[in-house]
């Protein structure tokens, strides 16, 4: 998503750990997004939130996966990750604090209390979208969430689109992205198996740093999350 947002001419950041990448950005992905909804909805009113949705059967390996890398660096204590990020992955799939992380029980539950939660909080709100980029034409749902609405005109999108030379403006159904090998109106699939994109060798102008330095430096938000749940022993 953040590749195909960046192409459109977003200014995507992915992941977001100081204030100046929050106030560059046109959009964030992932943590802290995905613990710290609520915090940001006060922050920036009026934002947009995307929730992407995935069947068990494609999720719990992948994260599995995903875990199987990262848990070495989500320690409290002797992770190298960014604190924010350990914090994002602790507060939503317990990591730190579950015997094992990586149980298919435990992460679906996890799924599924976290989606209660987004659901929940954004309740008759329209500022929400849940897609399944795996869907065909989902790239399409996102774009008309994001521009085709009363606050957003075609000289806006206009704007925002050419604002990378090699990408000049025209409708998404004309545009074509060989060197990603994608249809139109659908996502990129970067991400295959053992095979994970990295998304620092991914070159674009419009590409935020997660950690940008602005007038305080490398700040954060000074925001509190709520108490995670109690400790599951799985």
């Amino acid at each position: 998503m953040s590749v195909a947002l960046l192409e459109r001419g977003y200014k995507v950041a992915h992941q977001a750990f100081t204030k100046q990448a929050f106030e560059l950005a046109d959009v964030i992905s992932d943590a802290p997004c995905f613990s710290d909804y609520s915090q940001l909805d006060k922050l920036f009113p009026g934002s947009k939130f995307v929730y992407l949705d995935r069947s068990m059967e494609t999720w719990v390996p992948s994260m599995q996966m995903l875990l199987s890398r990262m848990l070495v660096h989500l320690d409290d204590k002797t992770g190298r990750f960014n604190t924010i990020l350990k914090r994002s992955f602790n507060h939503s799939f317990g990591v730190n604090r579950v015997e094992n992380p990586m149980d298919s029980e435990h992460l679906i539950q996890s799924y599924q209390a976290h989606k209660q939660q987004v659901f929940d909080y954004f309740e008759g709100r329209e500022e929400l979208l849940s897609i399944d980029i795996g869907e065909s034409g989902s790239l399409s749902r996102l774009l008309n969430f994001l521009e085709l609405d009363a606050g957003s005109s075609d000289s806006d999108t206009s704007a925002r689109s050419s604002s990378h030379k090699n990408s000049p403006h025209q409708s998404l159904s004309n545009q074509s992205f060989p060197h990603l090998n994608f249809p139109h109106l659908n996502f990129p699939h970067l991400n295959r198996g053992r095979n994970v994109a990295s998304w620092d060798e991914y070159k674009h102008p419009n590409k935020i740093s997660a950690n940008a330095a602005g007038p305080e430096n490398r700040k954060y938000f000074d925001y509190k999350l709520a108490k995670p749940s109690p400790k599951v022993t799985t």
